[in-house]
């Protein structure tokens, strides 16, 4: 049966219902044993510690890289019509959007993806946090914090087209782009044996990178088969939880589509996997770890992903993956947010510490 049939059979947006949750729990999965956490490796890179989080964490990356640009350079998947790369993108909302996010990020221990799969395991700080995460993610798209994010991101705009696909504007071909990402892809694995990572994790590591290219092939597969307009896509978070929670809250039946199946779809997939590694238990708040701490963390999160155009994962990995331009100015803000937070933290307490008397 091709997927013109199935479509007729069950519908555009039941087929992405499904897509999204085999995706989304490949995603779970995987996250959850490979410790996935961009939290974790720019906490390593701003120590200038080279170890297995930012190991892990460049295997899931060029991963990404290498199965998208291979579904591009078989003629199996054409990104150019990507929200990423098609339409306006926003310079200013990159930069000071990633800037907030990774800020957000270390005061809230992790990233949006990692809050979703440490819900999973039981979790009931990153289930909390998640929760105000997404509650500021939709006011910032159509709330009250919607007026200041739209005029943040009017500051410095880039048409959409050639000016934000770096590999066009570089005139690389997408076999170049191909034979890159392998070369990447090999140097990551080769970098992530030598920090001493169990091979199972290097595997889930790279499963991570394989989902958001058959979450971009897969989105393309239904849209060029569908006679209504479907974007393609892959996995993100902050759009899709909002979108998910809304339409718990709002309707009777969850509406079908790759964004409301994603997010039940990395939590059953992160949850599975917790029981079957024994690793799942209920985590609460303590008081070494304030809960205001995190509730701004969740805020500054949840603006920043609508600013910037999508979290770690949604701008980070699906959109570097495809190379927007915008998306690799967010990730690197990202960095830069959380390396100089992490470090004036750290600063912080060491100075408090030595004002202490003995």
């Amino acid at each position: 049966m091709n997927m013109e049939n199935i479509i007729d059979n069950y519908g555009e947006g039941a087929v992405l219902f499904a897509c999204a949750l085999a995706v989304g729990g490949l995603f779970g999965a995987a996250a959850q044993h490979s410790r996935f956490c961009l939290r974790s490796a720019t906490i390593e890179f701003s120590e200038r510690v080279w170890g297995p989080s930012i190991a892990i964490w460049f295997v899931a990356f060029s991963g990404a890289v290498a199965s998208v640009q291979f579904f591009v350079a078989q003629g199996l998947l054409d990104t150019s019509q990507a929200r990423q790369i098609a339409a306006t993108g926003s310079l200013s909302g990159a930069i000071i959007g990633g800037l907030m996010f990774g800020i957000g990020m270390i005061l809230a221990r992790g990233c949006a993806s990692r809050l979703l799969v440490l819900s999973a395991t039981g979790n009931l700080r990153a289930i909390i946090t998640g929760l105000v995460l997404t509650l500021t993610a939709q006011a910032s798209l159509r709330g009250v914090f919607a007026p200041m994010r739209e005029w943040l991101s009017a500051l410095w705009t880039i048409p959409g087209g050639a000016s934000r696909d770096l590999l066009a504007y570089l005139q690389i071909p997408p076999q170049g782009a191909l034979y890159a990402a392998i070369v990447g892809l090999l140097g990551a694995i080769w970098f992530a044996r030598n920090r001493q990572n169990k091979t199972s994790r290097i595997i889930a590591a790279l499963c991570v990178g394989l989902s958001i290219g058959l979450g971009w092939f897969g989105t393309y597969l239904v849209a060029q088969a569908s006679f209504e307009v479907v974007p393609i896509s892959s996995i993100t978070f902050t759009g899709p939880s909002a979108d998910t929670l809304m339409g718990l809250v709002n309707e009777r039946q969850l509406p079908l589509g790759f964004g409301s199946g994603l997010v039940p779809g990395v939590f059953l997939g992160a949850f599975l996997m917790a029981l079957a590694t024994k690793e799942a238990r209920i985590q609460r708040f303590e008081p070494a770890m304030p809960m205001e701490r995190y509730l701004l963390g969740g805020v500054l999160m949840g603006f920043g992903s609508m600013l910037a155009g999508g979290c770690a994962v949604g701008a980070g990995m699906s959109g570097g993956s495809i190379f927007a331009l915008t998306a690799w100015l967010a990730l690197l803000s990202m960095w830069v947010g959380a390396g100089v937070t992490h470090l004036s933290i750290g600063l912080f307490h060491a100075r408090n510490s030595a004002s202490k008397p003995a």
